[in-house]
């Protein structure tokens, strides 16, 4: 539901028209990628709420399905990376491409509320507990628990009410393909909750995000006109290698090609469903970059040109993590969002990047 073109360029006409002085440029927004998941374990409510009076514009939410038709928040559509479920139920796995998973959807809302959720870790060669940002909070301290995106609407919308601010979401539809399999709709439900809650217009601040183009079509062209809503849509834009979107072929699973979205004429496809991108950060400036000479792709003049917001994923500062062309966190921040010039960032550390576009729109920073 895009609009027309003779629409906005007749907007574009009387914008020009009234206002000799160019308008002052839009606020950079910071979206809380999982929450303040730098601080409290993923996903959490808990890191929602961190990240809220941290002062994001947005807070993310992952979502899956339950056996059970429930949605939840989690970032993948397995609990063992952040829960104990492999000690609690040993033997309720799938092995999918050599691993062996605990998927959500094999798991009721129930089963699933009786878990422990904790920061992200892997398994080392010992079979120990590994975390994966060990300066983050500490695995399975304290009490955490895997909430439905019901409950995380809520809280949101209840800390709006308290507050008077205006904190949007930003919502990932998880893994459509692997829904599909098994049989569920998940955008359809997720979008029908949304609705519920009074998300229902390109007004509301909500963003819908998928790395799945073909969902994200259909989300624009069918769900969102049958359910009388009209929602900004988000097209997420990943490495082949991720497999963040399988095409069964000859029964076995093969990773979505992505290679087109960063080709000079997608994004001008794009832009006839979505509303903006998601790159990962390389995608916009290339890891070959130094201090002295930033390598910076042509995908943000592409998609600008076209009308489409860019907000690149993910800023994080653990170790490791700041490439080697940025000196610092700081200096990272600047070079996409000054220098680069991208809408807005997901980050781990909302706290750095709202204090960093505080300071540096105030000009206490250069």
């Amino acid at each position: 539901m895009r609009y027309s073109v003779i629409f906005s360029l007749i907007s574009l006409l009387v914008l020009f028209g009234c206002n000799e002085q160019q308008a002052p440029l839009e606020t950079k927004i910071v979206i809380a990628h999982r929450g303040a998941s730098g601080y409290l374990p993923e996903h959490t409510l808990a890191s929602k709420a961190m990240a809220y009076a941290m002062g994001a514009d947005y807070i993310e939410q992952d979502v899956v399905m339950t056996k059970d038709n429930h949605l939840i928040i989690l970032h993948d559509f397995y609990l063992d990376r952040v829960t104990n479920v492999m000690r609690i139920y040993p033997n309720r796995f799938r092995t999918v491409l050599g691993q062996k998973r605990w998927f959500a959807i094999d798991f009721t809302l129930q089963e699933i509320k009786g878990l422990e959720m904790t920061e992200g870790f892997n398994i080392n060669k010992e079979g120990n507990n590994k975390t994966i940002y060990p300066t983050r909070f500490p695995l399975f301290k304290s009490s955490f628990s895997v909430s439905t995106l019901a409950e995380e609407i809520e809280m949101i919308q209840g800390l709006n009410h308290s507050t008077g601010k205006d904190v949007g979401l930003y919502v990932e539809i998880k893994a459509p393909w692997f829904h599909i399999l098994e049989g569920r709709d998940i955008s359809k439900q997720t979008l029908s909750l949304l609705k519920k809650y009074g998300y229902s217009t390109h007004q509301d601040k909500i963003y819908i995000q998928s790395f799945d183009a073909e969902e994200n079509q259909r989300i624009n062209n069918e769900l969102m006109p049958e359910l009388g809503i009209d929602l900004k849509i988000i097209q997420l834009i990943a490495e082949n290698e991720w497999f963040e979107k399988v095409i069964i072929k000859e029964g076995k699973p093969t990773p979505y090609n992505y290679d087109w979205m960063l080709q000079p004429d997608a994004m001008e496809k794009i832009a006839a469903y979505a509303e903006g991108i998601g790159p990962w950060k390389p995608m916009l400036v290339s890891e070959q970059s130094t201090p002295d000479k930033l390598i910076i792709s042509d995908l943000l003049k592409n998609a600008q040109a076209q009308g489409l917001k860019v907000h690149p994923y993910t800023f994080r500062k653990d170790a490791g993590r700041i490439p080697k062309y940025a000196k610092d966190f700081d200096d990272l921040l600047d070079i996409f969002l000054y220098q680069v010039g991208v809408d807005g960032i997901f980050t781990d550390f909302p706290d750095l990047a709202v204090d960093y576009i505080n300071k540096k729109e105030t000009g206490e920073t250069k």
